[in-house]
């Protein structure tokens, strides 16, 4: 299934990218995939698979786990945890 992938926070700084479309058939699926194109567009990224792992999941806007099945069309969307202080 060919979806887009928005990223936002840490992830958009580090990478450089704001969104991608990759072929997955689930959010765990499109993890690998999408740390191999994000190292092919930006070399000098520092993004690791435990940093995807960690983001808070939408699919179409509703909340979604690794799991979840996408289809063709799908908005998927990666939101880092933000710390502060």
């Amino acid at each position: 299934m060919m979806v887009t992938v928005k990223l936002f926070g840490l992830l958009r700084l580090d990478s450089g990218v704001k969104q991608l479309e990759l072929e997955a058939a689930t959010v765990q699926e499109l993890y690998p995939k999408l740390l191999v194109e994000l190292s092919r567009r930006s070399p000098d990224s520092s993004l690791a698979l435990k940093d995807l792992k960690a983001c808070a999941v939408a699919v179409n806007e509703c909340p979604a786990k690794p799991g979840t099945k996408l289809r063709d069309g799908d908005i998927v969307y990666l939101i880092p945890p933000i710390a502060g202080g």
